[in-house]
């Protein structure tokens, strides 16, 4: 499976959202505030990362501006998990550069279908990217996408 960043600044919150990913057979890395995130996505290099918009040091819309400014990490899937979730939040998320939106409370069912989307359409584009090349890595990038 994936190794998912949860970037959130409540304990309670990055427990629950842990407990979810480690029964879905991911690998959780954890970060309690945004300058944290930074750190360990340099460090470990996650597959995707769920960003509290909320949090201290560094909020969640600039860890996403952070991330997206770097070459390296520019197509990390980055999913908001906020509890943002007035008329127009999600629309403004959204085209904040973030892939993906879950409002919180998280529930499992639309955690799990917002991370198979994700990951389905990184998937996809690491096979368009692959295929352009001419790389054979893109049957396990179909792979990946598809096994999600």
């Amino acid at each position: 499976m994936s190794k998912i960043l949860i970037a959130e600044d409540n304990p309670v919150n990055r427990e629950l959202l842990r407990e979810l990913l480690e029964v879905r057979g991911h690998t959780v890395v954890e970060a309690c505030d945004g300058e944290e995130a930074l750190r360990i996505i340099e460090q470990t290099q996650p597959d995707l990362v769920l960003l509290d918009i909320g949090m201290p040091l560094l909020d969640g819309f600039g860890v996403i501006r952070k991330i997206r400014e770097n070459p390296r990490f520019a197509s990390m899937p980055v999913v908001a998990v906020t509890a943002y979730a007035m008329r127009g939040d999600r629309e403004k998320i959204l085209s904040s550069n973030f892939d993906g939106y879950l409002s919180k409370p998280v529930d499992a069912r639309s955690l799990a279908q917002e991370l198979d989307r994700v990951l389905r359409q990184q998937g996809k584009q690491e096979v368009s990217t692959d295929q352009a090349s001419g790389s054979k890595g893109s049957s396990q990038a179909r792979a990946v996408g598809e096994g999600t």
